[in-house]
């Protein structure tokens, strides 16, 4: 099993799709990224730890390589966005890449490059060297799984996860019955 850590706004939007994907084993919403150690969900609301909102995605590189998760997270949400993403904004709802060792950090910097003449302006995704990650309160983990009926869950994160089947079908897991 190998880690990534990806940051694209509200983790309730990122860890929905990611949970979605063949190969990830598990997705736990937190923080990283900043100074503060511990941070609570107020104190990175505030903007003023350092740490963004993040995923940390357990995964099997032999089922979905890296490289595939930063395709299918670039495509998720609005990289060219700074400090924001639809009506968050703040730098704890940047885009960030947090890698975990240099074969990510290359993998990163080249699907950026790869990605980058997809979108109408510059990709401005934060790729910085993991350090540590804190686990966001069990309230904010699984969100969109348990109650997707929620108006956040079918106003924001349902549109995301129909462009996710449109875009990359082949790579979500079997729906079960």
């Amino acid at each position: 099993m190998q880690l990534a850590t990806l940051g694209g706004g509200c983790f309730w939007c990122v860890e929905a799709i990611f949970q979605s994907l063949k190969g990830v084993e598990t997705v736990v919403s937190g923080y990283s990224g900043g100074a503060i150690k511990d941070p609570t969900y107020r104190e990175v609301c505030s903007g003023r730890t350092g740490h963004a909102e993040v995923i940390q995605i357990a995964f099997d590189a032999n089922e979905i390589s890296f490289g595939d998760l930063v395709r299918v997270f670039l495509t998720s949400h609005d990289p060219t966005t700074p400090n924001r993403q639809g009506a968050d904004w703040g730098s704890q709802y940047r885009s960030i890449i947090l890698f975990h060792n240099n074969d990510q950090q290359k993998t990163a910097n080249e699907v950026i490059e790869e990605l980058g003449s997809h979108f109408d302006s510059p990709i401005v995704t934060e790729v910085s060297p993991f350090e540590v990650f804190y686990e966001a309160t069990e309230d904010h983990q699984n969100y969109y799984n348990d109650d997707p009926n929620k108006p956040y869950c079918t106003i924001v994160i349902s549109p995301k996860l129909k462009k996710l089947r449109d875009m990359h079908a082949e790579k979500l897991k079997a729906v079960r019955a």
